[in-house]
């Protein structure tokens, strides 16, 4: 999808992914002339910065904006290559002026004059307002603990296809979230011996009572929550739509074949160690897994719902050995481990955007993606308003806050040109003639 880039636009939009295909959409709308400019193709991240098996976390009917559905059963969790031609289809629907293959590399605010300068891979943009929407997964992060050790393969967790692009031998995956726990399963299953590390999480339950735990969040007002919990902002959570979508449990996961590790801790040669909180971190996932039983439960007496029980969601699996007398160190090359997959998430990247909005640790300074310098705004951050503004719904709902924003500023504006232009129009003609002049 590309459009002839102009050289001065009411509203930029930086990046072309699920935030910025929801923020043309509702600019669209409103009828505020912008440009969306995207590096690479449309939701390019879903195409290859995911693996090759990868679906959609949560069910069809749920992961979606409101003016598509998907092309597959509702309850369905459509494949990574599913989700990025939805994104194209959905953009297709409002002709989003979108222009691919073109890199924001510099946001400037402007001196004397309103707007900002911004210098991209194919030229110069005037523009009166920037929107940064380039997501929560730009730049992938590596722990300074990863060793450098020439015989192991070490790769992010973003750079991951398949098993076949392992060398033969076991794998060590650190960072147990929806990422990690899917990925040591799937090498498990290819045959792999799998080393899980395990840190702190949250474990929902995939369905309870034949509801998918989207629809749990969403009726006991989880994803409108617009306060994190302390400490809570940024809570690593195991949930999975893979195989038609299962409940995460680490315990069926080691008896299935996996040995789940602590926390990793240092290396030192051949040598790996980890942390002796293996068992806490069970039992704080349970935790949180038998508290949104004991919710849904509620809500269910509460409102008389007619919905099946489900005795068996409270059975535990018995502690496997590794969890009972749990590994502390290990020597990687005794172990066999070959590769290391590190699943630890990703940082933001805005060193582009060159404008005072920024904290001292470099993050973002907005109030629902509305940020502290005027003209500039941010969207598909985690709790940018809420738990869900990184997740496709939740994106949605704060683009148009934020495009509602930008049309208010917009009639400010026209108001203040209107009486600019009338005030001239309205001024008596000066004699200009020099004095004396005959």
């Amino acid at each position: 999808m590309t459009v002839e880039q102009p050289t001065q636009v009411d509203t930029l939009v930086v990046g072309a992914g699920q935030a910025g295909v929801a923020m043309s959409e509702h600019l669209s709308k409103l009828g505020v002339p912008h440009l969306v400019l995207e590096r690479s193709r449309v939701a390019e991240a879903w195409r290859t910065g995911r693996w090759d098996s990868l679906v959609a976390n949560g069910p069809a009917w749920h992961d979606r904006f409101p003016g598509m559905e998907f092309a597959t059963a509702a309850d369905a969790f459509p494949a990574k290559d599913q989700v990025a031609d939805y994104f194209e289809a959905y953009a297709r629907q409002f002709n989003a002026p979108i222009r691919t293959g073109v890199e924001v590399r510099k946001v400037l605010r402007n001196t004397g004059r309103p707007g900002f300068t911004v210098e991209t891979s194919e030229g110069v943009i005037q523009a009166h307002r920037v929107v940064a929407a380039t997501g929560p997964f730009q730049r992938p992060v590596i722990p300074p603990i990863a060793p450098e050790n020439g015989r192991l393969t070490q790769i992010h967790s973003a750079e991951y296809r398949n098993p076949q692009q392992l060398p033969e031998g076991a794998v060590l995956v650190v960072g147990a979230g929806s990422s990690g726990v899917q990925i040591a399963d799937e090498l498990q299953r290819s045959g792999r011996r799998v080393y899980l590390s395990v840190g702190a999480h949250d474990r929902p339950p995939r369905s309870y009572r034949n509801r998918d735990f989207c629809w749990w969040l969403g009726v006991l007002g989880e994803w409108d929550a617009e306060i994190a919990k302390p400490g809570r902002e940024h809570v690593t959570i195991a949930v999975s739509g893979a195989r038609g979508g299962q409940t995460i449990d680490f315990r069926a996961l080691a008896h299935q074949g996996i040995t789940l590790v602590g926390l990793t801790q240092a290396f030192a040669g051949e040598h790996v160690t980890f942390r002796a909180d293996l068992l806490d971190n069970l039992a704080r996932g349970d935790e949180n897994y038998l508290a949104l039983l004991d919710a849904a439960d509620a809500y269910i007496a509460r409102n008389g719902l007619d919905l099946p029980l489900e005795p068996e969601a409270r059975r535990r699996l018995p502690d496997p050995d590794c969890v009972k007398q749990p590994i502390l160190e290990l020597d990687l090359q005794q172990a066999g481990i070959s590769s290391i997959i590190w699943a630890t998430g990703y940082a933001v990247d805005f060193s582009w955007l060159q404008v005072d909005t920024f904290s001292e640790q470099g993050k973002p300074l907005h109030q629902r993606g509305v940020s502290r310098e005027p003209g500039i705004y941010f969207l598909g951050l985690p709790w940018l308003s809420r738990r869900g503004s990184s997740f496709i719904w939740g994106v949605w709902h704060d683009a148009k806050h934020i495009a509602d924003h930008i049309a208010t500023q917009r009639k400010y504006q026209a108001y203040s040109d209107t009486r600019h232009a009338s005030a001239q129009a309205d001024a008596p003609a000066l004699n200009l003639s020099p004095v004396g002049a005959h």
